[in-house]
């Protein structure tokens, strides 16, 4: 298994964490690319700062259990949890308030990469969201 096809692996256990905790409109994008610092970002939203920060709990405990121990190795936002960014390395997570990603909107950064199959029942696609729009 290549690195990329690994973190894919690693950002759908995030997914279904993020999912298990009640997070919405959870997508990936194949930035690699476009980007040189990573593969994947991936965004998932929250009604409140309690819930970004079990979001975050939650994907960090399950990467570390499900992906043979694996860290973020870096970690900010937790203080305000108001936008909390875990760095993989290869994959970055955004766990965002529903306001700050309303407000930042990084979809409209990464619209024009493929989005990652994150296997979840209710996952966004990109279509819908751009119909939605109109």
């Amino acid at each position: 298994m290549n690195t990329f096809e690994q973190s894919v692996n690693a950002v759908r256990i995030a997914a279904q964490a993020a999912d298990r905790m009640k997070g919405e409109n959870i997508i990936a994008y194949n930035v690699g690319d476009k980007l040189g610092i990573c593969d994947i970002m991936m965004i998932v939203s929250a009604s409140n700062e309690r819930q970004v920060l079990a979001i975050a709990e939650e994907i960090e405990k399950d990467l570390h259990v499900k992906d043979h121990g694996l860290k973020p190795r870096s970690r900010e936002g937790v203080e305000e949890a108001q936008w909390i960014l875990l760095d993989y390395g290869d994959f970055i997570v955004h766990i965002m308030h529903d306001e700050a990603r309303d407000f930042y909107n990084l979809e409209r950064l990464w619209r024009d990469c493929d989005q990652i199959d994150l296997q979840l029942d209710q996952a966004p696609h990109a279509d819908d969201e751009q119909d939605g729009a109109e």
